[in-house]
């Protein structure tokens, strides 16, 4: 099996790889916004909404994330945290995504997983790419906050 994971929804894709959850967003209602990465360490939930009358979806919050518990369909679509689905094959996506992050989870809480690298090293990486003037002080700040899940 392969260490990285995709699962298709309506709106974008979740891949999950065993450090980290990457958010790729399609063009569905102009979100076509790209992508975003997530560290799986710094997931604190996970909350899965099946699809009935209205769609259904995967979304996340983690560490200085806004709480988006409690929220209507309508509210997750416009979260970019959120991947909606509009089928039983989706949602059954985003189950086995879901799973397959906690899994992860358990195996860096206790240490059984040894990632490629370190958060120690991706800081000097980017430190470095700051330092060559590659990226700018405030990219590498928000790099930074995103590895140390602040």
């Amino acid at each position: 099996m392969s260490d990285i994971q995709e699962f298709k929804g309506s709106n974008g894709t979740v891949v999950v790889t065993p450090t980290k959850v990457i958010l790729k967003y399609g063009k569905f209602l102009g979100s076509g916004k790209g992508e975003k990465e997530i560290r799986i360490k710094s997931i604190t939930s996970i909350q899965l909404k099946k699809p009935k009358l209205m769609a259904g979806y995967i979304q996340f919050a983690f560490s200085g994330s806004s709480d988006t518990k409690g929220r209507s369909t309508f509210d997750a679509a416009k979260d970019e945290n959120t991947i909606m689905c509009n089928n039983a094959k989706q949602f059954e996506g985003f189950e086995k995504a879901k799973a397959l992050i906690e899994e992860y989870q358990d195996a860096l809480e206790s240490g059984s997983s040894t990632p490629s690298s370190t958060d120690a090293d991706e800081l000097k990486k980017f430190a470095e790419l700051r330092d060559q003037g590659v990226i700018t002080e405030e990219e590498f700040n928000a790099k930074k906050k995103q590895i140390l899940g602040i």
